[in-house]
C-alpha cells in the first residue's frame, strides 16, 4: 500500500545558476496548473492514509496557503504524517508560516545553500543571509520544531573554511536537519553554458564533504545518508521512503512515482501537463534483477547501509553468494564494512560510490 506522496510545485520567481530541476517563471499559469494537479490526485490517490506527505519545487512558497490548502485537502493524513514543504527564504513571514502550521505542514525545508553573501549573489539566489536567519527564527516563533537547511559545497570561491563557517551557523540556529549537496553541473542550467571560474576541484570537495561529516558528527548529528543529518528523532520520513525503496505517489509536472511495481514520469512540458495530467510520460514495470538492483542501490544510500538477510527472503536468493567477489573487493579496500545486518560504504566508499554501485549490475 501506497504511504508517501511527492507534489511538484513547479514555479520559481527566478532560477538559480546551478539548477537544472523543471521549473517556470510562468505564474499566469498557476490556476491552470492547480486544476490540472488536482485532477491528477482525485484520478489516481487511492484514499490512503498517508506517513509521508512532500511539497517540492520549484518554490512551493510562492503559492498562497489556499492554493496549498487546497492540495492537502485530497489527501488523508494524521497527527503523526509527516508533512514538509520546501520554502525560499526571501518568501516567507510569521504570517504565511503559522497559517503553513495551522494547516497541517510540520516539516520545513529552506534552501539556503550557503550563509556568504557574495556567493549567494554569484549563483542567483535571490536571498541574502540574514533572510535564511530571519526565516528560521520566525519559523520557530510560528512554533515549527522541524526545520532542515540545505547547503551546497564545491560552489564558485566557496574555500573549505566558508563551507565550515556555513554549518557551525547553521547550527547555533538551533535546527534539527541539514543536507548537503555537492556542486553537480547538469546540462540545461546556466554554469553548463556560463561555467564559473574558481570552483573547487574534485578532490577539495571531498574533503569539504569528510570535513563537514566530522563537524557535524561531533555536534551530536547523526549522520544517516550519504546527504543527510539529523539530531536524534528528525530523519526525514519521506526521503527514508524512498531509500528503503517504498512505493509513493508522484503528483505533478516532471514528478515521478512508485505504484505497483510501476516507476512512471509525468510530463515535463508544463503546458502539455495542464492539457492532459492523466498520461505519463513513461512507466516502467520493475521486477527481478531490476528491482534487486534498486534495492541495493537506494539501501546503500542509508548510513546502516543493506540488510542482506531482508533481500535473501525478499528476492529468494543468497546475496553472499551471489555478490561474494564484489563484497570481498570492496571489503579489502576498506570501502565497504559489516555491519550488524550487512553491509554499508565506508567514508571513503562513500567518494566512489557510483564505481562499487556499478558492480552490483548484472
Amino acid at each position: 500500500m501506497v504511504k508517501s506522496a511527492y507534489i511538484h510545485i513547479p514555479f520559481c520567481k527566478s532560477k538559480c545558476h546551478y539548477c537544472s530541476f523543471v521549473s517556470f517563471n510562468k505564474f499566469e499559469l498557476k490556476n491552470d496548473y492547480l486544476k490540472a494537479l488536482t485532477k491528477e490526485i482525485d484520478n489516481y490517490y487511492q484514499g490512503e492514509v498517508l506517513n509521508t506527505i512532500y511539497l517540492g519545487g520549484g518554490t512551493p512558497s510562492t503559492f498562497e496557503i489556499p492554493d496549498i490548502e487546497r492540495i492537502l485537502r485530497r489527501l488523508k493524513f494524521n497527527e503523526n504524517t509527516e508533512i514538509t514543504i520546501e520554502l525560499n527564504p526571501d518568501d516567507v513571514n510569521y504570517d504565511y508560516l503559522r497559517r503553513l502550521f495551522d494547516i497541517g505542514i510540520n516539516r520545513l525545508s529552506f534552501g539556503c545553500q550557503t550563509f556568504n553573501d557574495d556567493i549567494l549573489k554569484q549563483i542567483n539566489r535571490r536571498h541574502n543571509a540574514g533572510q535564511v536567519i530571519n526565516a528560521v527564527k520566525l519559523a520557530q516563533d510560528a512554533q515549527f520544531k522541524n526545520i532542515s537547511l540545505d547547503f551546497i559545497y564545491g560552489l564558485p570561491n566557496q574555500a573549505p573554511e566558508i563551507f565550515y563557517d556555513d554549518l557551525n551557523i547553521a547550527m547555533k540556529l538551533g535546527i534539527q536537519h541539514i543536507s548537503l549537496y555537492g556542486l553537480s553541473i547538469e546540462k540545461g542550467c546556466y554554469f553548463s553554458s556560463h561555467l564559473p571560474k574558481n570552483i573547487p576541484d574534485d578532490d577539495t570537495q571531498a574533503d569539504m564533504y569528510l570535513g563537514a561529516v566530522e563537524i557535524l558528527t561531533n555536534a551530536g548529528f547523526e549522520h544517516y545518508e550519504i546527504s543527510n543529518f539529523s539530531l536524534k528523532g528528525y530523519n526525514s520520513k519521506h526521503n527514508l521512503n524512498y531509500w528503503n525503496n517504498e512505493e509513493y505517489y508522484g503528483f505533478g509536472v516532471s514528478a515521478h512515482g512508485y505504484v505497483n511495481n510501476i516507476r512512471y514520469g509525468n510530463k515535463i512540458i508544463l503546458e502539455n501537463y495542464i492539457q492532459n495530467p492523466l498520461e505519463h510520460d513513461e512507466e516502467k514495470f520493475v521486477t527481478g534483477q531490476n528491482k534487486l538492483e534498486e534495492e541495493i542501490f537506494l539501501g546503500f544510500r542509508k548510513m546502516s547501509g543493506i540488510n542482506i538477510e531482508d533481500i535473501d527472503i525478499k528476492y529468494n536468493i543468497d546475496f553472499l553468494e551471489k555478490y561474494n567477489d564484489v563484497i570481498k573487493k570492496y571489503e579489502g579496500l576498506k570501502l565497504l564494512k559489516k555491519t550488524k545486518g550487512g553491509y554499508a560504504f565506508t567514508l571513503n566508499g562513500i567518494l566512489v560510490s557510483n564505481t562499487i554501485l556499478a558492480e552490483f549490475i548484472d
